[in-house]
């Protein structure tokens, strides 16, 4: 498996380990993990093992220590300031998303060319996108998100190239790609259109 199913699963370890906290847990073996994962104990050990995380061997992982560990490797330990570019209904729907202030993610700004989206004066301001070079410099941006129309993506990309931002999350339909920055394309509609075809053929099983 590549490194990047290891982030994933990482990630659902991480999930796990958050749920099994609220309700009263402080230890954990990894058969309980693989269990709720579907992978093997052994799997869990391993990646474990690769990311540095050490338990008891008749003890199991304290969760505490594994949700520190995890959160400094995926690097959420810290705070990590985005923008958003584009004001749309994702852009909205990831403006009040939760997740992000848990995870340690602060939105400076949105951005759209949309004059009746504009609020500068909100809790998390939406400027013209004419402003974005000033807010990505002055709040040395290295993360954004995109969420604009598919004719106006390519253009941000440039942009936010130039403006030396180093990651983006993209949400448009193009499956964008730089050499000056890493992108992770987030195709909503390809994603829906896979679900319906899961069901479409579970049901004809």
């Amino acid at each position: 498996m590549g490194n990047g199913n290891r982030i994933y699963r990482l990630l659902n370890y991480k999930n796990i380990l958050v749920r099994l906290k609220s309700i009263g847990f402080v230890k954990v073996f990894s058969d309980n993990l693989a269990d709720s994962l579907e992978v093997s104990p052994s799997l869990v050990r391993k990646d474990f093992r690769e990311f540095g995380i050490r338990g008891a061997q008749k003890g199991g992982y304290q969760i505490e220590t594994v949700l520190e560990k995890i959160n400094e490797i995926l690097g959420v330990n810290k705070k990590h300031k985005i923008v958003i570019i584009g004001a749309g209904r994702i852009g909205q729907a990831l403006l009040n998303f939760p997740g992000f202030k848990k995870d340690g993610i602060q939105i400076i700004a949105v951005f759209d060319n949309d004059p009746e989206k504009i609020n500068e004066e909100a809790e998390i301001p939406v400027y013209h996108v004419k402003y974005l070079p000033d807010i990505i410099r002055k709040h040395n941006i290295r993360l954004a998100i995109l969420a604009v129309p598919e004719n106006a993506a390519l253009g941000c990309m440039e942009a936010l190239e130039l403006l030396g931002v180093k990651g983006v999350l993209n949400f448009t339909s193009l499956n964008l790609k730089s050499e000056k920055i890493i992108v992770n394309n987030v195709n909503i509609g390809n994603e829906l259109e896979n679900l319906i075809f899961s069901i479409t053929n579970k049901n004809t099983d």
